[in-house]
């Protein structure tokens, strides 16, 4: 890394806002400037400056949302497509001289820990907290349980299951929401069913942010919530087609118990014993 990216003809900033600008249009017709502010962490002054510097030089051409006319938006020229595909293509050389002088099982071995470093990076940069369950990110997280839901269980999943706002508020329960650069991801609600004793519903994550160890993440927040209002144990239920549910309640330290609730989707019923009960 130097002042130039890659041995190119341009700042490091602008290469990385040009990368960033080409691979998030991939997804769509343009990315909104707010979110690259977000997710950069950049001045919006700053963001402005640069986004002019590529556009002069025919990198990139602005537009607006199509849903928001209000919402400016960004995208790569052909051009500033084609130098992202030069970036890469250097990266590529680059890294691959680097990794000349290791052996097969050296290289699978570094392979492994940077993607290992990745994936806890990236989990690290996500963050848990509780919101009020009728706020919109929440509402939306909810909606895409369930259709998540209704997709994977045989008898479908009706969303009249999913739990009010009034029973995850208050000293009633806690909703938390896990946030990737301005995003929300991912959701868990815990609600207390009866004394000393909560129930955790509705932990879900984003396709995106599978296998990243976010649901655990959540897991322990809604844990840690429980002990905090004085609860000695926690349960929860899961269908049987979510093996993955099944598998990380285990982990975690959650014993099979018999049915505690009539709650038609549950195949399988958990309790754990928190720390301090």
């Amino acid at each position: 890394m130097d002042d130039r990216c890659l041995g190119q003809d341009r700042p490091l900033g602008e290469a990385r806002l040009l990368f960033e600008i080409a691979e998030t249009a991939e997804r769509g017709p343009g990315v909104p400037l707010r979110d690259l502010r977000t997710r950069l962490g950049l001045d919006a002054g700053y963001l402005s400056r640069m986004v002019r510097s590529l556009q002069a030089q025919g990198m990139v051409r602005l537009g607006t949302h199509p849903d928001d006319s209000r919402m400016r938006t960004v995208g790569p020229t052909g051009a500033g497509r084609a130098e992202v595909a030069e970036q890469n293509r250097r990266a590529d050389v680059l890294v691959s001289g680097l990794l000349e002088g290791l052996a097969p099982d050296q290289r699978r071995r570094l392979s492994d820990a940077t993607a290992t470093a990745q994936r806890l990076l990236r989990l690290a940069a996500v963050t848990v907290v509780p919101v009020d369950a009728r706020t919109p990110d929440a509402r939306a997280c909810l909606d895409a349980y369930a259709a998540d839901l209704d997709a994977r269980f045989p008898e479908g999943f009706d969303p009249a299951d999913l739990v009010g706002a009034a029973e995850v508020s208050g000293d009633a329960g806690a909703f938390f929401l896990a946030y990737e650069e301005g995003r929300p991801v991912g959701c868990g609600a815990l609600r207390r069913t009866e004394p000393g004793v909560g129930e955790i519903k509705h932990v879900w994550v984003h396709s995106g942010t599978r296998r990243l160890g976010l649901a655990r993440r959540l897991l322990d927040a809604l844990e840690t919530e429980a002990v905090a209002r004085g609860l000695a144990v926690v349960r929860l239920d899961t269908h049987p087609a979510l093996t993955e549910a099944r598998a990380m309640y285990e982990r975690a330290g959650y014993t099979e118990i018999p049915a505690y609730s009539d709650h038609v989707y549950a195949g399988h019923r958990f309790e754990k014993r928190l720390p301090g009960a």
